[in-house]
Formats: C-alpha cells, sequence, structure tokens
C-alpha cells in the first residue's frame, strides 16, 4: 500500500529554486532515505511533506487514514509535566477508553442492571467492543511500552517523576523522539534523529526503527546509522530528486556506477558540441554552405544537451601533514580522575598513546569523554592522576561547540591574524579549499552556520602541521560529502590521533584501537568499531557463563564434588579462548612495531639524520628499545603458541 506520493513538486524561495520536479513514493513498511550535501534541499522537502511549509506546484498525496509523525532536528518539548506524565499524554484515548470500560464495569454489577436481561445483553455487547478496540490498540501494554521506549532512549526510572523543562537540550530532543515513537504513526519522518544520542541508544534505535511496523522516512548524516535501518535512498541533488534501491553503502557503489557512465556520456556530447560549433564557426559566413552551418546551428540550439555530471557541487580538499615528526610514546595517562570542580564525573583512566595510534574514545553520553579530551589538552584541570607527553609532541585540539569560533572578524582576518606572514592570496586559496569563495570570505564568523565553523575550525587545524590531533565530534555539523573528504585526509594523515566520535562509519574507517570509557576506568580494544562490538560481546559471553558457573557451584552440594568431562572441557574451552585473546593482542602490538621499526632505520639511512650525531643516537636508542620490547614480545607469543598445541 502507497502511503506517500510527491509527484512533480516545484518550491523556490524568491529567485533560488530549492526543488525541481521531484517524485518521491513510500510504501507501508519502506525505509527510506533523504541524502544529499548541507543546503541540497532536504529539510525543506519533509517540512513540505509535513505540512510545514508551502510549495509552488506539484501533488502531494496520502491515503486519508494515514497519520503522519514528524520530529524536526531541532524539536525538543517543553513542558511543566514529569517526562512520565509528558508520555502518559500520548494514551488519552486508550485511558478514555479504559475509563468507559471501568464506567460498564461498575453498571453490569448492579443488580437492578443484571435483573435487567436486555439492558445487561447490550452492555456486554458494548464491554465486549471495548475491550477488543482497547487490546488491539495495545490497551494493556501501552505502559510497558512507553517505559521500554524511555529506557532505551536513556532515561532512567529515577528520571520519571523529573519535570521536562529541568532536562538539558539534549534530553528533551531525545524525549521527542521517544514520544513520536510511542505514537507509533503509519508514517515517521525523522530529520537527523541521530543528534545528541550515543552509540548505545543509536544502537537501541536502530534495532526499534528495523521492527517498526509503518513506514519511515528519514534525513540522517550517520551512514552507519542508514546501512543498518534503510532500503530505499533517494539523493537530492541540484534541485532534483534521484531514486536508489539498498541501503547506504549501496547507493554509493551504484552512484560510483552511474557517474562513470554520466561522464563518458557527457564527454562524448562535448565532442560532438565542439565539432558542430567549429563547423558552424567556419562555414556560417561562406555562401556556399551558410545553410549547412545554419542547419546544425539550429541543431545546436534544440538539442538538450547533457549537464557535466560534476555540475557545481565542489568538495573541500583537506590534507594534515605534519611540522616534525614526535617521539614513539606520544601521551602516558594514569589513574587520571576528571570532572568539574569537586565533582569527579569518570576516575582511574588508563592511555597509552603511540606514533600513529589512531584512537577512538567511546562510552555512554555523560561519562567525561569530552571532558577528559579536554583536560589532556590542558582546556581543563585534572583532578587527580598524571598526563605525560611525549619528545617533540605538537597538539592540535577540535573543539565539537567550535567555542573559540565566536569573534565579529571576517571569516578572511579570523585566518589571516593567524598567519599573518601569509599573502592574501594565499589565506583566500586555503579558504577556497574550504569552500569558502567570493564573498563568504567576508562573513562575520559568529554568523557562521554549524557546517561552516566546522569548515573553518578544520581549516585551520590544517594549517598549524601538529603531530597529535585531539578531536572532538569531528564529523559533528559536515554533511556526507564533507565527512568522506575528513576521513580521506586522515587516513593519509603521518601523525597521531586521538578522538571521540558517534559516528561508527567513522570509527570503522579510521580507529586502530577503541578505548571504551566508563565512570570507573577505561578498556582498550585493539582494532576498528566492528573488532570491539564482537569482542565486547565474547567478553559480556564469557561474563555470563561465569555467572550461571557460579550459581551452579553455590546450588550444589559441596560433598562429593563431582567434576564431569563436560565441565573439564568448558574449562579447557575457556582456557584455549583466553590464550587466542592474548595471542591476537600481541600479533596486533607486533604489526604496530614493524612499520615503526622501519621508519627508523630508513630515518639513520637519510645523510640529514646521520651527519647529526645527537639526532643518529636518539633514533637508534629509540630503535634498540623497540628491538629489545619486540623480542620480549615474541618470546611470550611463542610461549603461549606452546600452549595452544596442547589443546
Amino acid at each position: 500500500m502507497i502511503v506517500l506520493q510527491v509527484n512533480q513538486l516545484y518550491k523556490s524561495y524568491i529567485a533560488d529554486e530549492i526543488l525541481s520536479g521531484v517524485k518521491l513514493e513510500v510504501q507501508h513498511r519502506d525505509r527510506v532515505a533523504l541524502v544529499g550535501r548541507n543546503g541540497a534541499g532536504k529539510s525543506t522537502l519533509l517540512k513540505i511533506i509535513a505540512g510545514q511549509l508551502s510549495y509552488d506546484s506539484g501533488d502531494i498525496i496520502m491515503p486519508k487514514d494515514i497519520r503522519l509523525g514528524y520530529l524536526d532536528q531541532h524539536a525538543g518539548i517543553h513542558s511543566e509535566l514529569t517526562i512520565w506524565e509528558e508520555m502518559m499524554t500520548i494514551f488519552e484515548p486508550l485511558k478514555a477508553l479504559e475509563s468507559k470500560m471501568h464506567q460498564l464495569e461498575q453498571q453490569m454489577a448492579d443488580p437492578n442492571v443484571y435483573n435487567d436481561a436486555a439492558h445487561y445483553s447490550k452492555i456486554m455487547a458494548d464491554y465486549d467492543q471495548l475491550q477488543h478496540d482497547f487490546k488491539a490498540r495495545g490497551g494493556y501494554q501501552y505502559e510497558a511500552d512507553a517505559r521500554g521506549v524511555l529506557h532505551g532512549m536513556q532515561f532512567s526510572k529515577e528520571m520519571f517523576d523529573q519535570t521536562v523543562n529541568s532536562l538539558s537540550g539534549g534530553q528533551r530532543t531525545r524525549l521527542a523522539l521517544a514520544k513520536l515513537l510511542l505514537s507509533k504513526p503509519e508514517l515517521l519522518i525523522l530529520d537527523e534523529p541521530t543528534n545528541h544520542l550515543d552509540i548505545e541508544t543509536l544502537n537501541w534505535l536502530e534495532t526499534y526503527l528495523k521492527n517498526y511496523d509503518g513506514a519511515i522516512l528519514i534525513v540522517s548524516h550517520d551512514r552507519y546509522f542508514l546501512d543498518q535501518v534503510v532500503s530505499i535512498v533517494y539523493e537530492v541533488s541540484r534541485h532534483h530528486v534521484k531514486k536508489f534501491t539498498g541501503n547506504y553503502s549501496s547507493y554509493l557503489n551504484e552512484k560510483a556506477k552511474t557517474y562513470e557512465l554520466d561522464l563518458k556520456r557527457y564527454e562524448k556530447e562535448q565532442s560532438e558540441k565542439a565539432k558542430l560549433e567549429q563547423f558552424v564557426e567556419k562555414n556560417i559566413a561562406r555562401a556556399s554552405s551558410t545553410k549547412m552551418a545554419q542547419s546544425r546551428r539550429k541543431m545546436l540550439e534544440r538539442r538538450d544537451w547533457m549537464e557535466s555530471p560534476e555540475g557545481d557541487e565542489k568538495s573541500a580538499r583537506l590534507m594534515f601533514d605534519i611540522e616534525r615528526q614526535s617521539g614513539n610514546d606520544v601521551l602516558s595517562v594514569d589513574d587520571l580522575s576528571v570532572g568539574y570542580g569537586d565533582k569527579i564525573v569518570s576516575e582511574h583512566i588508563q592511555l597509552r598513546v603511540y606514533r600513529q595510534d589512531r584512537i577512538a574514545l567511546v562510552g555512554p553520553n555523560g561519562v567525561g569523554k569530552s571532558t577528559l579530551l579536554k583536560t589532556i589538552v590542558k582546556d581543563q584541570a585534572k583532578l587527580q592522576g598524571a598526563i605525560r607527553f611525549g619528545t617533540n609532541v605538537q597538539i592540535g585540539y577540535y573543539d565539537q561547540e567550535l567555542a573559540k569560533l565566536t569573534s565579529n572578524r571576517t571569516v578572511l582576518k579570523e585566518l589571516w591574524d593567524e598567519w599573518p606572514l601569509m599573502n592574501e592570496g594565499d589565506v583566500r586559496s586555503v579558504l577556497g579549499q574550504f569552500l569558502f569563495s567570493g564573498d563568504d570570505v567576508d562573513k562575520i564568523v559568529s554568523d557562521l552556520s554549524g557546517g561552516e565553523k566546522a569548515r573553518l575550525a578544520l581549516a585551520k587545524l590544517m594549517l598549524e602541521k601538529n603531530n597529535f590531533l585531539v578531536l572532538d565530534e569531528p564529523t559533528n555539523h559536515l554533511d556526507l560529502d564533507s565527512k568522506e573528504v575528513l576521513e580521506n585526509a586522515l587516513v593519509d594523515y603521518p601523525g597521531t590521533l586521538l578522538f571521540v566520535s558517534h559516528d561508527r562509519y567513522f570509527i570503522n574507517r579510521i580507529a586502530t584501537k577503541v578505548v571504551e570509557m566508563a565512570a570507573d576506568g577505561t578498556f582498550e580494544y585493539l582494532g576498528d568499531y566492528d573488532y570491539y562490538l564482537e569482542k565486547k560481546q565474547e567478553l559480556e559471553e564469557i561474563e555470563l557463563e561465569k555467572q550461571a558457573e557460579l550459581e551452579a557451584s553455590k546450588s550444589a552440594q559441596p560433598k562429593e564434588k563431582k567434576v564431569t568431562n563436560t565441565s573439564i572441557d568448558k574449562e579447557a574451552k575457556k582456557q584455549e579462548r583466553s590464550i587466542r585473546r592474548k595471542v591476537e593482542a600481541l600479533e596486533a602490538e607486533m604489526a604496530t612495531l614493524d612499520p615503526q621499526m622501519a621508519d627508523f632505520e630508513q630515518q639513520l639511512c637519510d645523510p640529514k639524520v646521520y651527519s647529526d650525531h645527537q639526532k643518529t643516537f636518539e633514533i637508534q636508542t629509540a630503535l634498540d628499545e623497540m628491538k629489545e620490547q619486540k623480542e620480549m614480545l615474541e618470546l611470550e607469543w611463542l610461549e603461549l603458541n606452546e600452549q595452544l598445541e596442547q589443546f
């Protein structure tokens, strides 16, 4: 069943065309994504469909009985009610049914009614119908549903009595999403629903939306989320909309193939066009060939020539480099506590960062990830513990709040004042790489959008050439294209990275280690996000196994304890798993040492280095230490593999 049809939709703001001839269709249980650059018109299209914006012409067709639910990306609830009371407002119709049922129950208990057979029969029939409707609409489980959704959105039971207006902006947005999910409209329209959600909540939302009994239309810049949820992608580009079947990754593959074909066709047409134009130019003035030239000129004018597939959609050009290399040990954090004033948010933090590490810091909202980064870069005081930096470490910091970009200077002056030795042409060239061209460079910094501020902050970071980048949510405010540009730049970056991100696609692409942060410490996983998930699940299963065995041992009789073959096998498998994990960890650690040792050996062959005795001594010392470390790891690896052979 079709729940939404958009036909030949046009929308303009004064002289600026936003959407042109848009066609879109959503069927029952479809999961549809709208993707495209910032400013392409995605949110405008959603607001038009939701009835919040007018349009110039076209048709939006929906069946009469379809309920539409819309969540704006800046949505938030303002209410004096408690969280639980606010959620219960959704179920007022159900509560009215429940009240009618109670009234009928009281009437049925009345002896006068009971003795009137006809009256009693009618009340019973009404009651049966109400009970059927109440059950069909989830009347016996709506409170359980509300608790489940609130829990999934990270609202604990203790928070239910908290007033809505006492919540933070991010919490109110999450509550608005929870309320919309509970209302269960047949068409759910979500504009950036993953904003303000941590990874745990994102995983819950993905599962919920996969099982949602209705159609979903989503705008999101979270590629991992789109891959998990959607099966149809509409790309909004150059005022038009184009349909692709499959998830986000399938869309990228299909788009790349289409682009190659379109480019070949465009180049062929341009060649034909050039020949026709050349013929017209040479022959239009000749008496013998004027008619032929005029005929070709008409052909040129009449033909609908294909637009360039590249269009005018420029991409930012980003490349991070370093001024000089740091030592092998970049950062050591020991038994650190972070927080505000006397309030500890997280403690017992342990962290080791080595040169060319790419470490992703993950954990629930409020656990202190951003606080830790601010403490490391000395924007905030540590509460206790030690932070030590290695030799030649130069830190570049990207703040997710972009708090330092609040000046009344123009974009041009903002950059030029910090690099006064650059000439104006070079400053404009750098800004051009980050899509600030023409009048854009005269915009006031404090008036910039979130995406523009993010690009300006990245431009500054690029010019600093630091060898250790500390990034707090660097993909926030960036559209999908800009995220890809940033990823490519960080993949090629020769320095060290420590970053916080909720973008799981970004973590998978960049991270070589994942450090999970909790209120009582940190735990390191050697791999990307998918590896982290796999290992975490494995550890949870082992923990559950241990608890089950502990419970079994408690309930077992202490005398004549019998050890069965099954329990011996279980223990052996546990030991084998434990040893294999240690082997994998050692292999990953040795793999990180090899390129670093090769780099040191290459440096020692450089005439500029071996002519500097002090530098040669430092590099050779570091290389010897690394070789010794590797030998120790190899010995441990051999011992563990010998143990594995026994299994």
